[in-house]
Order: C-alpha cells, then structure tokens, then sequence
C-alpha cells in the first residue's frame, strides 16, 4: 500500500537561509519566480528586461513561453 507522508512542521535552520514569509520583497524576487501572464505583444525577453530594470537586479531569466 502507498502512502503520502505530508510535512506539517518544518523549521529552516537560520544558517541556511530563512523561510520564505520572513523575507522581504526584494529578497523574494531576487531567489524566487514570478508567475505572470504578459500580453501577446511584447516578448518574455522584454519583460525580464522591464523587470531586472524595475527592481535593480543584476540578474535575471525567462523559463519560455507557453502560448495557448
């Protein structure tokens, strides 16, 4: 018989990091992903560009497209 083990408690030990509700936005954007649904007319590239420039970032990807 399988089963699913579900975590309930977890705790980040503070030399490897913190837990990501203690973060800031800006700390939250420069480790994590941003789902977003872009229109049609621009391309993913330009919009990394927007971002990297809105949040000074010194790096940043797109994963692709998926166009429905």
């Amino acid at each position: 018989m399988n089963s699913l083990l579900v975590k309930t408690f977890y705790e980040t030990n503070p030399a490897l990091g913190k837990p990501p509700e203690k973060r800031g936005l800006k700390e939250l954007i420069e480790t994590g992903v941003i789902p977003l649904d872009k229109p049609p007319s621009v391309t993913s590239t330009q919009v990394s560009m927007w971002i990297k420039k809105l949040f000074s970032l010194s790096k940043i990807g797109h994963a692709g497209t998926l166009e429905f």
